[in-house]
């Protein structure tokens, strides 16, 4: 596949939860990719509403799993055709010709990659944050789960997928990539909805998951840091 950009197909994994509401929205986003020859994917951690039915009536692949999104990405990925995986949260939207930017990243000496994020909402604060996020992702190589984070299907498989961890499993995938390639750091916004920190306050917000990473570097047990995160 390296090397090759004409041979990269795409398969797109989206972990859902009681994502019936923003659901429309979501499939009038991910048409136009599966229309283009990618594989979407919904991998459902056991909803009660409708978010189920929603994505059979419209066509898509449903694939139930455990909860959890480290479970739900990892049955998604099992069940793809594609040989790169993306795995996309469902409040988060791809920029434009999103395709062709990992066709490109992939076509050269990289493994994986991701998207620069930009966080939509009123605060102004939200578009520091963004900023900041893409800059520390640059230094470091880790990237988050908001980022779209792709990847070639035999270094996923090679590295077991996502480690089954109730948090923080897009640092610790990162973590193991790092030993195949830097990332290719896509300088177009995936966008992401603000809400979490509309909701809890940005100030608040922000301290609560400079904590988490803080006590994560540490050695602090992730489900522990995914009860302070509830």
């Amino acid at each position: 596949m390296r090397g090759s950009g004409a041979d990269v197909k795409l398969s797109i994994v989206i972990p859902m939860l009681n994502e019936a509401a923003q659901l429309p929205d979501l499939f009038a986003h991910v048409l136009p990719f599966q229309r283009a020859g990618c594989e979407i994917i919904f991998a459902d951690g056991g909803s009660t509403d409708s978010s189920a039915m929603l994505v059979k009536v419209a066509g898509f692949i449903l694939v139930k799993s455990d909860r959890g999104r480290a479970k739900q990405m990892n049955a998604g990925a099992a069940q793809a055709n594609g040989n790169a995986l993306l795995f996309l949260h469902a409040d988060t939207r791809l920029p434009d010709g999103a395709l062709q930017h990992v066709t490109q990243a992939l076509s050269g000496h990289k493994d994986w990659g991701r998207f620069d994020v930009c966080i939509t909402g009123k605060p102004f604060m939200l578009r520091v944050i963004g900023r900041l996020m893409n800059w520390r992702s640059r230094l470091s190589g880790i990237a988050t789960g908001d980022q779209a984070i792709f990847v070639r299907r035999i270094v996923f498989e090679q590295l077991r997928g996502y480690s089954d961890q109730p948090l923080m499993e897009d640092v610790e995938l990162c973590k193991r990539l790092l030993d195949f390639s830097r990332p290719a750091c896509i300088a177009h916004c995936a966008n992401t909805s603000g809400r979490r920190w509309e909701t809890h306050g940005v100030w608040r917000t922000i301290f609560l998951m400079w904590r988490l990473r803080w006590e994560y570097w540490r050695g602090a047990d992730a489900a522990e840091l995914a009860r302070l995160y509830r």
